[in-house]
């Protein structure tokens, strides 16, 4: 049989897989894009325990492998009685992850922005949130698009993990079709494949975004 129609015999099964991923791609990066303001809220904010606090949670998740953690979750809750499904626990612990680079790319951005467009918002009676919210988040977001963007794409790839959880995303579903075929390279070159299509989109939608969105000095 050939490469083309082992791909093809399973390609509802690899379809199914990659419908998973790009659920568990989409609602992670949406959960670690508010997580990740927060923190960045957190690193930024001029309260040291709440700086102490938004660095300890920074270095913790960039410090801890994430299959650890997917592993720790699934096997860990149930035993102090959280039952959830697979792919809720794997979203929600991507999420938690990933939250803790997009908080430190936010900040650099928030770094970026003139010190004085803090201050004239506090000089108009905003309030440290109201002035991150309103003036300096908007700013700092068009800085850091392309550095967002780059997470959204180790997300992506990073979603794979999830497979030895039990969730049945696309490396999930190359796996069990190899456990029929047993034809690994097509199978996972085509895998693969599918994962540098979502890259590649994801790198050009940014880089669009970002030559529109460029902030000239």
């Amino acid at each position: 049989m050939s490469a083309l129609s082992v791909l093809l015999d399973h390609l509802p099964a690899l379809w199914r897989g990659l419908i998973v991923t790009f659920q568990l791609t989409a609602a992670s990066f949406a959960g670690a894009a508010v997580l990740g303001a927060l923190v960045c809220a957190l690193r930024v904010s001029p309260v040291r325990v709440l700086r102490a606090l938004g660095t300890a949670y920074v270095e913790a998740f960039q410090n801890l492998p994430l299959l650890v953690l997917l592993v720790l979750a699934f096997f860990g809750l149930p035993e102090i009685g959280i039952q959830a499904d697979p792919l809720v626990t794997a979203i929600v612990v991507i999420a938690v992850y990933e939250a803790a680079y997009i908080g430190e790319a936010l900040r650099s951005g928030v770094n970026s922005v003139s010190k004085g467009q803090g201050e004239a918002a506090r000089a108009i009676g905003l309030t440290f949130g109201q002035s991150l919210r309103h003036v300096v988040l908007p700013q700092a977001l068009r800085t850091v698009v392309q550095p967002i963007g780059n997470i959204f794409i180790m997300t992506t790839m990073n979603t794979a993990l999830a497979a030895a959880v039990g969730v049945v995303d696309l490396t999930a579903a190359a796996h069990r079709v190899n456990l029929v075929e047993a034809q690994p390279i097509p199978i996972f070159v085509g895998a693969g494949m599918a994962y540098g299509l979502i890259a590649a989109a994801a790198g050009f939608v940014t880089g669009r975004l970002e030559r529109r969105l460029v902030i000239l000095r």
